[in-house]
C-alpha cells in the first residue's frame, strides 16, 4: 500500500441526500440532557400559530456535545471577525466563555 493510499483510507466521507441538503428553518431550540445524552430540539415557531413544531432532534454523547459547543464558538467568532458582532436584541453584549457557567439559552 502506498501513502496515497494510506491518506484515502484515513478520510471520512461524508453523504448529504438531496432531501437534507435543502435544511430546515429554526428559530428556537430546546436543550435538555440526562446522564449520559445531550437532546436538542430545533423548532420554528411563526407568529400568530400557537404551537411550535420541532424539525429536528439531535441526540449527543455528552463529549459530542461538548464538541459541538467548541465548534459554534470557533466559527461564531470566525464569522464575527469576517462580517461583525452578532447583536443579539434585548441582551447586553458579552463574551463567550469557553464551557463556563451560564444559563442554558438557545
Amino acid at each position: 500500500m502506498n501513502e496515497n493510499d494510506n491518506k484515502q483510507q484515513g478520510q471520512l466521507q461524508i453523504e448529504l441526500p438531496a432531501e437534507v441538503a435543502q435544511g430546515e428553518y429554526a428559530n428556537f431550540a430546546i436543550i435538555t440532557h440526562s446522564s449520559s445524552d445531550f437532546v436538542i430540539d430545533f423548532a420554528r415557531v411563526l407568529p400568530g400559530v400557537p404551537k411550535a413544531q420541532v424539525k429536528s432532534r439531535i441526540i449527543l454523547a455528552p463529549e459530542h456535545a461538548k464538541r459541538l459547543l467548541g465548534a459554534l464558538q470557533e466559527n461564531i467568532m470566525r464569522y464575527e471577525r469576517e462580517f461583525g458582532l452578532i447583536k443579539i436584541p434585548n441582551q447586553e453584549p458579552r463574551t463567550i466563555a469557553p464551557f463556563g457557567p451560564t444559563k442554558g439559552e438557545a
